[in-house]
This record gives C-alpha cells, structure tokens and sequence, in this order.
C-alpha cells in the first residue's frame, strides 16, 4: 500500500496585513480630520474675536454719538456744548419795555406795552445796550430788565432808522453789565452756525439755533413797511416777535449780528442786521443821537418785471423803474408799524 505524503499549507497572512493597514489608514484619516477641525476651529474663532471688537466698537461709536447730540451739544472747532455757551451770554441779554402812544377814531390817547430784547455792550468804557430802533422809537418809559429780573429805568442816547439800530443806557450799578463781544461779520459764510437768545413772545431766556442761510440780503418795503435795509444776514435760527435787537451769536459767544426782522408765515426765514454795521455806527449814535451818513439817490422805484414792461407798452424787462424823485434832504423814515417787536 502506497501512502502519499500529505502536505500541509501554512495559512496566509494577508487578511491580517489588511486588517492592519486599514486600521492605520482609519486612525490617519481621524487624526487628520480632528487635526483639521482644531487648525479651522482655532482660525474661526479669532475671526469670530474680532468680529465681536468690531461690534464692540461700532456699538461704542453709536454710544458716542447719542450722547453728542443729547445734552452735551458738542459744537465744531470750539468743543464747546451748546448749554455752555447759553450760560456764558445768558446774563448779557436783556428784555426791553416801554409804553407807546397811540390813538383812537375820536382822537384820544391811549397807551399800548412794548417789548423787545437787547445785550450788553462796553463801548468805550461806557456801559450800553444795543437794541433796534423799532423796539424803543416813540416809546416812553423805557426799562431794561437783566437775567436775574432786576429791572432799570433806561432813556435812548441814540437812534438809526435807516439801519434799524439803537443804543439804550440804563441807570444799573455796574455789576449788572455782563457785555459781549462784537466780532466782525466780514468773514461770514452761508453755513455758518449761529444762535440767537431773546424773548420770544415774552418768554424770557429762550434760545434758538440755525445757519447762515444768505448774505447780502436787502429788506424791502414789504417786509419792513416803508423802509428798505440793504446788506442784511438771512438766517435759520427761530425768530418770534420779542426776538427784535437781541445778539446773533458764532459758537464763540461773539456777536455777529443783532434779529431785526422776520417773513410772516414763513418756516425758519429771519434777518439779522449785521456786526459790522453796529461797530460802524455807534460811535455816532452815542456821541451824536443819529447816524447821518448814509447815501441816499433821493429816488423811490421798483425792479422791472415782465408784466410792468406789458402795462407800459415797452420791450424793455430789466433795470430799475424810478417812480419819482425827492427835492430836498432825504426824509427820515416814519416809525416802522409793520415789525415784530
């Protein structure tokens, strides 16, 4: 009997080679993807960090801002509020009464309250007070009452119609005068902050804000009734009657011009009669009662219209129509019934 030998195969290691590359492949791919989710994690979270700085900061300025255009009222260059600049000219500003004598249809005399405000002004070492000639001409019994509501008799040392201005002194002790500073209105410009204090329909204190809304402006008869002022400040700032002669102030605290007049039923329309024209006159009005030179044409007319040149028949549209002319001296102008006081 024949017996083949019989041969053993020994088992194969590929299933455990497997087995293990795999197991390395697996362990690779999860150390790189825990590798990659900490690199990304770690970068998005400093994106997320300044991203919230960026907030913060954003959240800081909107703070800022709030609190600028609340109480503290920051003005430019002067990083001044605007409650600060109140307090400083407050005491400067005064209200001006007096009585004014009218009459009735059968000829008797009855007498109706003035009121208009005015400031504080050292004109060579002498304590005055600025107002408009409208607040005080033909008015009687003048007083001038400061901040603190200590009231003074006051008489009028002069008078200027044709400029709507007037110089007031008042019979107070000198602690009383808390005078501005007049600048010169030369270097204005339409934009220009300004604020006015008065005493708008009596009320006493009242400030208003705006701009420099034109220059150069000329107020004719029918806003002035029967007088025309040339060179005249046109400004935003609130103007009510009690407004009339009070200071038209930079953001400095200096005067630039004085309220003079406002356009009815108009929405933030007022004027104001230039610094200059103050630092003009008034050596004159205290010295002399009147400023006497102004020029004057001695003629009375109206710019050409179109519907003008069709009534008069002519193809002439531009230039200025005499109405007729005046013999003599110029005629001082009457009082002035149409302002605001």
């Amino acid at each position: 009997m024949n017996l083949e030998p019989i041969n053993y195969e020994q088992p194969k290691k590929t299933s455990k080679t497997t087995l293990v590359l795999v197991v390395v492949v697996v362990l690779s791919l999860v150390a790189g993807c825990t590798f990659g989710y900490f690199v990304g994690y770690s970068s998005l979270s400093d994106e997320v960090a300044s991203l919230e700085n960026e907030v913060s900061a954003l959240q800081q300025q909107l703070a800022d801002l709030d609190t600028s255009q609340g109480s503290t009222s920051t003005v430019n260059l002067g990083n001044v509020s605007l409650s600060d600049l109140y307090a400083q000219v407050e005491d400067s500003v005064v209200v001006i009464h007096g009585l004014v004598a009218q009459y009735d249809m059968f000829g008797r005399a009855y007498y109706s309250e003035i009121q208009g405000s005015g400031f504080v002004y050292e004109f060579a070492s002498q304590m005055v007070v600025i107002t408009n000639s409208h607040v005080v001409d033909d008015a009687v019994n003048i007083t001038v009452t400061f901040n603190n509501g200590n009231s003074y008799p006051a008489a009028v040392l002069g008078s200027d119609p044709y400029a709507e201005l007037a110089v007031v002194s008042a019979d107070a002790p000198e602690n009383e005068f808390k005078p501005l500073e007049i600048a010169s209105s030369s270097n204005l410009q339409v934009g220009d902050p300004v604020l006015v204090v008065g005493t708008p329909y009596g009320l006493e204190g009242s400030m208003s804000t705006g701009v420099i809304s034109a220059l150069g402006r000329t107020l004719g008869a029918d806003t002035t009734d029967d007088n025309v002022i040339a060179n005249v400040i046109q400004t935003t700032a609130a103007l009510n009657p009690g407004n009339s002669g009070g200071p038209v102030l930079n953001y400095q605290g200096q005067v630039i011009g004085i309220a003079t007049a406002i356009v009815e039923d108009s929405e933030g329309l007022g004027f104001a009669i230039p610094s200059n024209t103050i630092l003009k006159e008034i050596n004159d009005l205290v010295n002399n009662g009147s400023y006497d030179d102004h020029p004057w044409l001695g003629a009375v007319g109206t710019d050409m219209t179109y519907e003008i040149a069709q009534e008069l028949d002519t193809d002439v549209t531009y230039g200025w129509l005499i109405s007729y002319i005046t013999i003599g001296v110029p005629r001082r102008p009457r009082r002035i019934g149409g302002w605001n006081r």
